[in-house]
């Protein structure tokens, strides 16, 4: 059997705090099978159980967490263990240890409240140096050793995801969605642009019945003086804003353009930030809330009484 074509198991251990549950909730999320606290001595059990049929499934990668806490828990002999295991035909067995400093360990405890899972009637500065030492010779013999002492939550994510993700060409799903205020703001938005201070096409006898797709809504909107800065601001504000929400692992970033009705303003901007994000390497999918909804001259006029250019 090929490497490429034998399963991946990754053994995740370290200190407790150290960011164990954080490490295995990021690689469920990229695709892994995860598993916290399995019996070691069952592991082997587990890689001597028949794949499923399905293809997907044997493919689909392996992590199981352990710790100090863990039943039957020998370093010596999980080593031996392992070892033993990386022989097994079909599978590729690496181990992660997660470290971190004492000092850093125990505010992490302090802040919690949570005591230490070796020092639960002792101070946790205590069961951090039995851990320690108990857990030395799997430090000294891991594959990967990440230290978390000045990582946030956030960078860990990102350090996991750098150094196990199944797609490293995977890119963030980007979604823009237009839509109006006066019908309720669309759930999960990340980013939210109000484009109400344009012209109001609404208010144009001939163009209230047409949509910000139809290319006389799209002049109309795009000659308010103050549009081709708006649209340049928000553009300078995504490219920037985009791809570090990619280098913090964020999956999915839905943007908000709102209008008053939904039908005219936000539409067209929607579709004009979907083509210039095309064209500096993006790849935006658009979605228009309302754009089938009927227009609402109760709505619009309510706006309007607001003295704001018919918004």
């Amino acid at each position: 059997m090929t490497e490429r074509s034998a399963k991946r198991v990754l053994l995740v251990t370290g200190l407790s705090g150290a960011g164990k549950t954080t490490a295995l909730k990021t690689m469920e999320d990229i695709g892994w099978e995860t598993v916290d606290n399995f019996p070691f001595r069952l592991v082997e059990s587990l890689l001597n159980t028949p794949p499923s049929s399905s293809r997907d499934d044997n493919d689909q990668p392996l992590a199981l967490g352990f710790d100090s806490r863990t039943r039957g828990f020998e370093p010596d002999k999980l080593i031996n263990s392992i070892k033993r295991l990386q022989k097994k035909p079909g599978y590729l067995i690496s181990t992660l240890f997660l470290d971190c400093a004492g000092a850093e360990l125990e505010r992490r405890y302090a802040e919690t409240r949570r005591r230490h899972p070796l020092a639960l009637d002792r101070p946790a500065k205590d069961g951090i140096a039995h851990e320690r030492t108990l857990l030395a010779p799997f430090r000294r013999w891991a594959d990967h050793v990440i230290d978390t002492s000045d990582l946030t939550a956030n960078d860990l994510q990102r350090e996991i995801r750098e150094h196990f993700s199944l797609d490293k060409d995977a890119a963030t799903t980007i979604t823009i969605t237009s839509f109006g205020f006066s019908r309720g703001l669309p759930n999960n938005i990340d980013l939210l642009f109000d484009v109400r201070f344009l012209a109001n096409p609404f208010w144009v006898p001939e163009l209230k019945q047409k949509t910000g797709l139809d290319p006389e809504v799209a002049e109309y909107v795009s000659k308010d003086p103050a549009y081709a800065e708006a649209i340049e601001k928000i553009m300078d504000m995504l490219t920037f804003l985009l791809p570090r929400y990619q280098e913090a692992g964020k999956a999915y970033v839905n943007i908000g353009i709102g209008c008053t009705g939904g039908r005219h303003r936000s539409v067209h901007v929607a579709e004009r930030l979907s083509k210039d994000l095309r064209s500096a390497g993006f790849s935006p999918n658009v979605l228009h809330r309302n754009l089938a909804s009927p227009p609402m001259e109760a709505l619009e006029s309510m706006q309007k009484l607001n003295g704001n250019r018919g918004i």
